[in-house]
């Protein structure tokens, strides 16, 4: 059975988030691992473009966490938690996150994006050209890169898929390169 199919049955229909039943599609919780049913949700479209484009937000249209953020499906739990942590300035946002219970891998993977974190603490990466990167964003080498503790060699125009960003280090990110998982400088990269 399809992931699509898969989501859609355990959502109800309906959007994992909001309930909508309409518009809904499979949307990816980043950065994923092995990516498949657990790592996915199924949302509306208004509910993947907020997501997707921090300062858009509806807060009104977000209150509907306070019942999803239960949900016994991890990746909703994620998502919800990431919505709350943007939101928290609105007061409501920081009750329901000191009501959740995230068990330690579920937290570190709903805190891989950065979201939550105050923004003067936040490390940002950037690429040769100065363009923000975030996790799950793709980048292309501009230069070719030795692998330290390899005899492999990363080509000038390798694309590299789903990055994860170091948040202690700015100018390191994360990548597979032919299937093995490197780190990369960020000012040897551009972002596609």
């Amino acid at each position: 059975m399809s992931i699509e199919r898969e989501l859609s049955k355990r959502g109800g229909s309906k959007c994992e988030l909001c309930a909508a039943t309409e518009n809904l599609k499979v949307y990816e919780v980043l950065p994923t691992r092995k990516g498949g049913l657990d790592e996915s949700i199924m949302a509306c479209g208004t509910c993947i473009e907020q997501i997707e484009t921090p300062g858009n937000e509806d807060l009104n249209h977000w209150r509907c966490l306070n019942d999803s953020m239960w949900s016994e499906h991890t990746a909703v739990q994620v998502v919800s938690w990431r919505m709350l942590s943007r939101l928290r300035s609105a007061g409501w946002p920081q009750e329901l996150i000191d009501q959740m219970y995230l068990d330690e891998d579920t937290l570190a993977w709903a805190q891989s994006t950065g979201e939550g974190e105050e923004d003067e603490n936040k490390v940002i990466h950037r690429d040769s050209n100065g363009v923000i990167l975030e996790v799950g964003d793709s980048v292309v080498l501009i230069k070719d890169l030795k692998v330290k503790g390899s005899s492999m060699v990363a080509k000038q125009g390798t694309a590299v898929r789903n990055i994860r960003l170091d948040h202690e280090n700015a100018e390191y990110i994360e990548g597979k390169v032919d299937g093995q998982t490197i780190v990369i400088i960020t000012q040897y990269v551009k972002k596609i």
